[in-house]
């Protein structure tokens, strides 16, 4: 038998984070909080992990600096060296000064655009996707919060309600 879950409807985003709390601390699961934008704190309420992605774009970074200082070498050194304003280009250590500003501006692109990618691939949002929302006040100025019905379908219900939740949506049974 699948898990239901009760759709419990906040107007206001304190009520929502003391909402969470209290939900969590009668050992209910929250299977996800819908919000029409970032609630500072939520994710630590909620008990989600800390998110790796500040990793990920370390390593873009470096990956951007990489390339770059390849490019630079293989472009300006090896491939093509120029005697620019007398300084000749023996080797790329001598000229890296005046490569910084490219080398900056690659770890950038590489960081941001890679991240960029990265965060549509996790959240699993695709060109044309069909909207997951359950409700679309979501999207203007109400929360939502799903969580999974337990043994006890009137004392969830009443918690919710206690909670400061202005609708609470039933499951149907069939």
């Amino acid at each position: 038998m699948a898990a239901t879950t009760f759709k419990a409807i906040y107007n206001d985003d304190d009520v929502l984070m003391n909402a969470v709390k209290k939900i969590r601390s009668e050992k209910y699961h929250i299977e996800e909080v819908y919000t029409p934008f970032p609630v500072h704190g939520l994710d630590k309420a909620m008990g989600l992990a800390d998110t790796r992605i500040a990793i990920t774009s370390f390593m873009y970074g470096c990956l951007g600096l990489t390339v770059a200082i390849v490019m630079m070498n293989y472009i300006m050194i090896a491939d093509w060296p120029q005697d620019i304003g007398g300084k000749p280009s023996f080797s790329y250590l001598e000229n890296m000064p005046a490569f910084v500003p490219i080398m900056f501006e690659m770890t950038v692109f590489f960081a941001a655009h890679l991240m960029v990618i990265t965060f549509y691939l996790r959240s699993r949002m695709w060109p044309f996707k069909k909207a997951e929302n359950p409700d679309v006040r979501t999207t203007d100025d109400h929360f939502l919060v799903e969580v999974e019905v337990g043994d006890d379908e009137e004392a969830l219900k009443s918690l919710l309600l206690e909670t400061g939740a202005v609708e609470v949506h039933v499951p149907k049974k069939k």
